[in-house]
This record gives C-alpha cells, sequence and structure tokens, in this order.
C-alpha cells in the first residue's frame, strides 16, 4: 500500500507528487532530500526509515523516483513498481530526464490514476493501459544526425561537443498511430556489462559477462519478428553442434512473450513485441571469455623519498581489432591521502588528468582509443611524509569505457525478420554495445 509518489531532480526539484491516501504532508518530499544529501555520493540505500515512514527510490538518469509508506509491503514489490512506472514514462513520453517529465506532467499524472487506486497496484501493462490513456504525448527536438559530422554511435563526442545518441530514438509509443508521416522502425541492442579484476601480477582473477537483448518497435499490434542468433550458440554444459565459432554462455533467460519453438532447433526467437521497450533475452557467462580482453595495463611505481615524490608510470594497450575502438575511457588511480599536487606527461594531446581531492584519485581521460594502439602516462604525485605506508593507499586502478560494435560474448544476430507482409518494409537496426561493469587492476 503505497502512501505517496513523487519525483525529484538531482538538485531536489519537485517534478511530480502525487499524495494517494491524504496521509502525511508534503514535508516528506524534503526530508528524503535531506536525507540522500546527507550521505556520500551514490551511497543511498534503496530503502530508507524516518520516524516509522518508510522510503524506498530508485534513480535512474540521475532522477529520483521515491514511494512512502507506513504499512509492512514488501520492498520488492515497490521496487519492482517502480522499475515498471520508469519504464512506462519512457515508452509513453519518449525519454526519460527532466524536460520530458515537465512537457508531460499531465500524462504521467493519468498513468499514475490508472495504475494506483488508493494506493494500491491496479495494473502495469502497456497494452491495458493504452485503452485509457487519452493525454497525446508532447516530443522534444527530433535529434538530427545531418547535424553532425564524423560522429560515432553510442555517445562519442565530436568537435563540436555534441553527442550521438546510444538508445532508441525519443519517440513515444503512441507516436505510431497518433502522429502521421512516422516511419515503421525495429531498434535491436545487445548489450554487454563486463567485469574484470585482474592480479597485480598480470593474472587475470575474474572476468565476468552480464548481457541483455533489448528491443524497441513501432509496427502495428499482432506483429510477429522472428530474430536469428549464432547458429553455434550453447547455454551450460550443452555440446558445440558444428564448426563455426561458437558462442556459450553459463546461464539464459527469456521474457515470456518469446515462442521459443525454433530457438532448440535453429537458435531463432519469435515474438509478438508489446507496446515499448522489452528485454527480450538476458544472459551470463563467467572465466571463460571468447576473445581476449579490451585492455591490459602495465604499471610502474617509484618513490623518492628525499623529495617525497612518487611517480606513477602507466602503460595502457587496446587489444581491439584495428578496426574497432574504444570511446569514454576513463582510468581512476586512488592516491595516497597525503598527496597536494599533481604533475603529467601524457602520450598524446587529446589526452587529459586532473587529481579530485574529495576522492583523492586522479582521473586519465581519453576520449577515443584506437584497437591495437598503445598510449601512457607519467604522473608525479607531491606526498609529504611519503613512507612505505603510503604505497599502501595507492590502487587499484578501476577502468570505464564503452565498445561499440562489440560484444565480449561473440553473440550476433544473424538476421532480423517481420513475418507479416507491410508496405514499405520497416526500417531494422542492430546494434552492439560492451560497457565496463567493474574493470579493475590492482598494482
Amino acid at each position: 500500500m503505497i502512501s505517496q509518489i513523487f519525483i525529484l531532480s538531482p538538485r531536489g526539484d519537485h517534478l511530480l507528487y502525487k499524495n494517494l491516501r491524504g496521509e502525511e504532508s508534503k514535508d516528506v518530499v524534503d526530508i528524503f532530500y535531506q536525507m540522500v544529501r546527507a550521505l556520500p555520493r551514490d551511497q543511498a540505500p534503496v530503502v530508507m526509515h524516518h520516524q516509522g515512514l518508510q522510503f524506498v527510490h530508485l534513480r535512474q538518469n540521475a532522477l529520483y523516483f521515491v514511494v512512502t509508506t507506513r504499512s509492512n509491503t514488501s520492498p520488492f514489490t515497490i521496487v519492482q513498481f517502480l522499475i515498471r512506472l520508469v519504464s512506462l514514462i519512457k515508452d509513453h513520453c519518449g525519454a526519460l530526464n527532466e524536460k520530458a517529465l515537465q512537457l508531460n506532467f499531465a500524462l504521467i499524472y493519468e498513468l499514475l490514476d490508472e495504475m494506483l487506486d488508493y494506493g494500491y497496484i491496479q495494473t502495469t501493462s502497456s497494452d491495458i493501459l493504452k485503452n485509457f490513456i487519452q493525454t497525446q504525448p508532447e516530443i522534444s527536438k527530433q535529434f538530427n544526425l545531418f547535424e553532425l559530422g564524423n560522429i560515432g554511435l553510442f555517445g562519442a563526442d565530436t568537435q563540436q561537443n555534441k553527442v550521438a545518441p546510444s538508445n532508441t530514438p525519443n519517440r513515444p509509443i503512441l507516436a505510431t498511430s497518433n502522429h502521421q508521416g512516422l516511419k515503421s522502425e525495429i531498434f535491436l541492442d545487445v548489450i554487454e556489462r563486463l567485469t574484470v579484476v585482474i592480479g597485480g601480477n598480470g593474472t587475470l582473477l575474474r572476468a565476468d559477462v552480464q548481457g541483455e537483448v533489448r528491443m524497441k518497435c513501432f509496427l502495428p499490434s499482432s506483429t510477429e519478428i522472428r530474430i536469428g542468433l549464432n547458429e553455434e550458440f550453447s547455454i551450460g554444459k550443452a555440446e558445440i553442434r558444428g564448426y563455426a565459432s561458437a558462442v556459450k554462455v553459463d546461464e539464459c533467460s527469456f521474457h515470456q512473450s518469446v515462442i521459443l519453438e525454433e530457438f532448440e532447433s535453429n537458435r531463432i526467437l519469435r515474438v509478438i513485441p508489446p507496446h515499448g521497450e522489452l528485454t527480450l533475452m538476458q544472459y551470463s557467462l563467467s572465466d571463460d571469455l571468447p576473445a581476449s580482453l579490451p585492455f591490459r595495463l602495465f604499471p610502474t611505481v617509484d618513490k623518492d623519498t628525499n623529495s617525497n615524490r612518487l611517480m606513477v608510470y602507466l602503460k595502457l594497450r587496446c587489444d581491439l581489432p584495428p578496426k574497432s575502438q574504444a570511446l569514454n575511457v576513463t582510468v581512476h588511480v586512488p592516491v595516497p591521502k597525503a598527496t597536494t599536487s599533481l604533475s603529467q606527461e601524457l602520450s598524446s594531446p587529446d589526452q587529459s588528468a586532473e587529481l579530485d581531492a574529495n576522492t583523492r584519485s586522479v582521473h586519465w581521460v581519453i576520449p577515443r582509443f584506437h584497437g591495437g594502439s598503445q598510449l601512457s602516462a607519467l604522473f608525479k604525485l607531491d606526498v609529504p611524509g611519503l613512507n612505505a605506508s603510503s604505497l599502501l593507499e595507492l590502487g587499484p586502478v578501476c577502468m570505464q569505457f564503452e565498445l561499440p560494435m562489440t560484444t565480449c560474448s561473440g553473440l550476433l544476430v544473424r538476421f532480423l525478420r517481420v513475418s507479416t507482409q507491410h508496405s514499405p518494409l520497416p526500417h531494422r537496426w542492430v546494434r552492439y554495445v560492451t560497457h565496463s561493469d567493474s574493470y579493475v587492476v590492482r598494482i
């Protein structure tokens, strides 16, 4: 049973507030924001308490989606409701940001009226809600690819400081039937998150991949879509049947709407997708990656106790194929707390580095890193009272990056077909991207 629901911006602005039962005052909104701000960055627990009132929140795109309740309601139920609410807002508004919420606040209130009755959840189904939502979405200015020159996919910064969108275009699901002249399109994204731990001697200690296949389509209802995956795709201990390059995962799960009649024989998924974004498949594999790791780091540390200077030399090699590249690469190097200043020598002018006084770490930023190349950086740290214990505060190194058009598991989409006849044929887009979830190298 939900008492209140509200959405806050990162600055604490009230974007949306709905009191479902009239039991609490609006002051609890400020109480929640003060509790969040009092905690370290990004460390606020999902469930918090204040004088018998429970706050359950979800943070998406820097926005806070918060539910309050005094009843003994399962937090997992509320979290699942918030996840579904975020997905519905994105589907109906086309995007999930402050501007989209401000333009479509009436539509979101109408969604909440249909989803909740006196604090009790009624439905979260897009197919049911679309029959009751009357408010038309306000679409923000569309992204124009022709305005950009030499852009990269999945968030590559260009010389004009513009960014190419990495997700499905910001287009509401209702736009297909309510706006004339919009194309019939299918977007399929294969997204993977890589977790790696490398020991101080260069030994691989852990390598995990969490992947999912997402789809968003703008087609008439009851349209069947066929998706062909690698023929040599195996799950668990299943044997590889042929001689093609194999893709083996430890676990795999499918959405309930996916028809698996042809999956065992031909590795084909059939689905009649509902309105909105849909996660067709989730999979994971551990330790046995078919390809080499994207990066190798070779650190060298030297200290000069006479001048209280610590020198850290990092040589970073990108082991991707020469035609591939990594984008938005950031290397975080924790340094001793007594560090006062940083001087640097970088191997190319497009790189940058700075010392973050709050986190006591050096941030080395590489906008674009081509496969098969190598970069280096020399950091000279002034550490008053430098001694052997200061070295224990150095590291481990953490990396963040994006790998467009690359999957670490080797999963590929052979084809994407629409079974029923459309005139004209819908545009079909398949994209791949790998993100670093946690890429740690011990020094």
